[in-house]
C-alpha cells in the first residue's frame, strides 16, 4: 500500500477517533541514510554504524510536519477555524502548509531579523498571516500563549499535546528501518525540546528497545545545559536559537530515563558537522540539524561515548534550502572563467 502520511500509518499508536478525517502532505517515510565515512572519520576504526534520519525532506523542508499533521487534523476535529504559533521559521512554515491544506486561517508570530529567508518565504507563499515582533521566540511563545486564553484559535506549537503524538513516530520509522531494534544511540539538536521529548516517547511507546539519547544546544542557546534561561540566545543555527524551551521538564525526562547526555557545540563546530555532512555524505541540511552530529562527534573526542560497535543514527531536522543565506554565506565563491575550452582544460590540468 501507498504512503499517506503518519497517522495512517501509525494509526494504532495515536489516540485519534475512529471517524477522524486527516490533514495530511504525505509526511513521513524519510530515508534513513548510511553514513559511513562521516562515521570513519569522527571515530576511526571502532566500527560506528552511523545512519542519518533526513527530517529535510518532509514535504515542508522539516520535522515539523509530522506533528503538525496531527495538531491540524486535531484542530479540525474539534471545529477550530484559526491557528496560530510562534516560532523561529519551521514550525511557522509547517504551520501554514497544514492550515492552508485543512482550509485554516493561520498566524504565526516570528522575531523580527532571526527568521532564515527559506523559512519567511514560505510562509508568506502559504498564505499565512506572518506577525514580526520586536522581540525574542520566547517573547512570542508567551503572547500567542495569552491569546489562545481570550480568542477562539488553536495553538500549535509543541506545548500542543497533539504535536508530540505526531512527532514521536520519527522513532517509530527509525526502529522499522532498522529491522526492528532501537540504536544504541539517538542524536538530535535540542531548541524548544519537543522533538527529543516526542522522540523518548515514541521509544517507550513502541517497545522494540530504548536507546541513550544524546542532545546539542548551541552554546549561545544553552538553556537546559547550563540549566538557567538565556535571556538574549545568539547562535547561527537559528532553528534552536530558543532561551527558554517549552518541554524543558520533557527533555530532562528524557535524557534521565534513557542515561541520556546533553551538551553544548560552538556555532564553528556546528559549521564544520554542517560541511563534514554536505562534502562526506551529500546531505545538504539547515545549520542547526547539524547539531547532533557535532554534539556526537564532541562526545566520542571527550571519551564520554565510546562508539565501538555501536549504532547511532542523527536526526538532521530541516533542509539546507531552510536557509540559503547562511549556505551562500559559507561556500566557496564559483570559479570565473571564459567561455573557452582551452580554459577550462587548464584549470582541469592545474
Amino acid at each position: 500500500m501507498s504512503w499517506q502520511g503518519v497517522i495512517h500509518q501509525y494509526r494504532d499508536y495515536l489516540p485519534f477517533d475512529a471517524d477522524v478525517q486527516i490533514v495530511t502532505l504525505n509526511e513521513g517515510n524519510t530515508p534513513l541514510v548510511a553514513a559511513p565515512r562521516l562515521a570513519e572519520l569522527i571515530a576511526p576504526g571502532a566500527n560506528l554504524r552511523l545512519f542519518l534520519k533526513y527530517e529535510g525532506l518532509n514535504p515542508t523542508g522539516s520535522f515539523k510536519d509530522r506533528g503538525m499533521t496531527a495538531a491540524i487534523t486535531q484542530a479540525v476535529a474539534e471545529g477550530s477555524k484559526t491557528v496560530i504559533c510562534a516560532s523561529t521559521g519551521n514550525t511557522a512554515a509547517s504551520a501554514a502548509a497544514y492550515a492552508a491544506r485543512a482550509g485554516l486561517r493561520c498566524l504565526v508570530l516570528v522575531p523580527e531579523g532571526k527568521i532564515a529567508l527559506g523559512k519567511l518565504a514560505a510562509c508568506l507563499a502559504y498564505g499565512a498571516d506572518v506577525i514580526s515582533i520586536d522581540g525574542s521566540f520566547d517573547e512570542g511563545l508567551d503572547m500567542v500563549r495569552a491569546i489562545v486564553e481570550r480568542q477562539p484559535v488553536t495553538l500549535v506549537n509543541s506545548i500542543n499535546p497533539w504535536r508530540l503524538e505526531g512527532q514521536k513516530t520519527g522513532s517509530f520509522e527509525i526502529i522499522d528501518q532498522l529491522g526492528g531494534q532501537a540504536p544504541d544511540w539517538h542524536c538530535l539538536p535540542v531548541g524548544n525540546a519537543g522533538n527529543i521529548s516526542a522522540y523518548w516517547m515514541g521509544y517507550k511507546q513502541y517497545g522494540k528497545g530504548l536507546p541513550r539519547v544524546l542532545g546539542g544546544q548551541a552554546t549561545g542557546s544553552a538553556p537546559i545545559v547550563t540549566g538557567k534561561v538565556v535571556e538574549k540566545p545568539e547562535t547561527l543555527a537559528t532553528a534552536i536559537r530558543i532561551g527558554n524551551p517549552a518541554r524543558w521538564r520533557q527533555a530532562l525526562e528524557a535524557l534521565d530515563e534513557s542515561d541520556g547526555i546533553i551538551t553544548a557545540v560552538t556555532d564553528e563546530k556546528i559549521l564544520e558537522s554542517w560541511h563534514l555532512l554536505a562534502k562526506r555524505e551529500g546531505v545538504f541540511v539547515e545549520p542547526a540539524s547539524a547539531t547532533g552530529v557535532a554534539a556526537l562527534k564532541q562526545q566520542i573526542e571527550r571519551g564520554a561515548i565510546d562508539p565501538t560497535n555501536k549504532t547511532a543514527v542523527c536526526v538532521l531536522t530541516g533542509h539546507g534550502l531552510k536557509d540559503p543565506g547562511t549556505a551562500v554565506d559559507q561556500a566557496t565563491p564559483p570559479i570565473s572563467m571564459p567561455a573557452d575550452i582551452d580554459a577550462l582544460e587548464n584549470y582541469l590540468t592545474s
